[in-house]
């Protein structure tokens, strides 16, 4: 998958639910490097296992468009924001340690939503 492909990502595999908490999450990328390509693997595996029908992930490269950096303060990348729901919340790094994500993401370890 292409960052192109990844840059508006939402999980079609299944229906939106109503039932839980929305999440919309954006991915700060700088290119196809492999710590981009493995944050953005990382991040769709854990909603997929713990979000599943409740998310959106955007990602932006900022090699094209290094202006969205300042909007959400992205000092180093990649860097995932939670913009919903809110408080907005930052982890930096490739997201591989899974609990350190889902503890930085206020998402308890072991919650699947099947």
């Amino acid at each position: 998958m292409t960052m192109k492909d990844m840059a508006n990502y939402l999980e079609e595999d299944s229906e939106v639910r109503h039932d839980g908490e929305f999440w919309s999450l954006r991915l700060y990328v700088a290119g196809q490097t492999p710590k981009s390509v493995a944050a953005f693997a990382n991040l769709k595996k854990i909603c997929e296992d713990h979000l599943a029908g409740r998310y959106q992930i955007e990602v932006i490269d900022l090699i094209e468009q290094p202006q969205l950096a300042a909007g959400d303060q992205i000092l180093a990348i990649p860097t995932l924001v939670r913009k919903l729901p809110e408080p907005l919340r930052r982890i930096v790094g490739d997201l591989r340690n899974t609990e350190r994500t889902l503890v930085g993401l206020h998402l308890k370890p072991g919650k699947r939503d099947a």
